[in-house]
């Protein structure tokens, strides 16, 4: 049994919003861990883009993903919540693939209802399987975990082709399939949020755009708002990585206004020192263990 699968599910169950950051790499999953976060969610997309160099349109496969997720598990205690696309194929791939989630050490799955290729929610074109298809992937994906506190996690992305209506009724079959959390992507308005959780028999997880500064489908709203609507979870899968892109920019701007200058002033503000990064990554204890073990000469 795993327990950071137990740890998730009790905040997930927990009356207070659990707010969950999008990580992608070691650096946002560490610090991300010391700014206090009790979870995350693994953004594929991030992991993709980052990693890959692929656009969130369903080029990245399962097992470049599983490295990335199980890299992640290891370095940070957080519970993290894997993204697993729409499975990598029918029922029989998403027993499976479940399974090879679980193996690295995630403590949920999530598992979405468009076609494949997919491709980032807030895109247009997007189209989703028959609601019938994924509750079979839903049940599958119940049977093959072994730890019955591993979140599976189900995504909806009906509520753009299709209407709210539908977004919900997926959510709620999806719920009686056996998912433990329900999300639908691209809710056009804080109406819709509200009328999808109070219509929403399980705790629902919302996304929301922060650090996106033009391509927004949903409205941003506060975590406590979002709690007084009945949401369980927040999550922000594109701050960091926006983020990060935007901080590279602002220092090569920096650097780049100085450069032929006979002097150039240094810009602690754009960045962490290198004794910051050192003990973000643990080389406290490397040294530590080198001062118990090493043999001197």
């Amino acid at each position: 049994m795993s327990e950071r699968a137990r740890r998730l599910r009790s905040l997930i169950e927990a009356p207070e919003i659990l707010v969950a950051p999008g990580v992608f790499d070691a650096f946002s999953a560490l610090v991300s861990e010391r700014r206090g976060y009790k979870a995350a969610l693994i953004t594929g997309a991030g992991i993709s883009e980052s990693r890959y160099g692929y656009p969130d349109v369903g080029l990245m496969g399962l097992q470049q993903n599983l490295d990335a997720v199980r890299m992640l598990a290891r370095i940070s205690d957080m519970p993290l919540i894997a993204d697993g696309d729409t499975g990598y194929g029918n029922a029989v791939n998403v027993y499976h693939t479940v399974r090879d989630f679980e193996d690295t050490g995630a403590a949920g799955l999530m598992l979405e209802d468009q076609t494949w290729p997919k491709r980032c929610g807030h895109m247009a074109g997007k189209e989703v399987i028959p609601a019938e298809e994924m509750v079979e992937k839903l049940h599958a994906a119940v049977e093959a975990r072994r730890d019955p506190d591993f979140v599976i996690k189900a995504r909806t992305d009906a509520a753009a082709p299709l209407g709210i209506a539908e977004a919900i009724r997926r959510a709620n079959l999806y719920g009686e399939a056996g998912a433990s959390l329900l999300f639908a992507d691209a809710l056009l308005s804080e109406d819709d949020i509200a009328t999808f959780c109070r219509n929403v028999e399980k705790p629902v997880a919302i996304n929301m755009g922060f650090g996106i500064r033009s391509r927004r489908t949903t409205p941003l709203v506060s975590p406590k708002r979002l709690q007084e609507l009945g949401a369980a979870v927040v999550e922000y899968p594109r701050m960091l990585t926006a983020a990060a892109i935007q901080g590279m920019i602002n220092a090569f701007e920096a650097f780049e206004a100085t450069a032929q200058a006979d002097t150039v002033p240094d810009r602690s503000d754009l960045a962490v020192s290198f004794e910051e990064i050192n003990d973000l990554l643990g080389l406290p204890g490397i040294f530590d263990l080198e001062r118990r073990f090493v043999v001197k000469a």
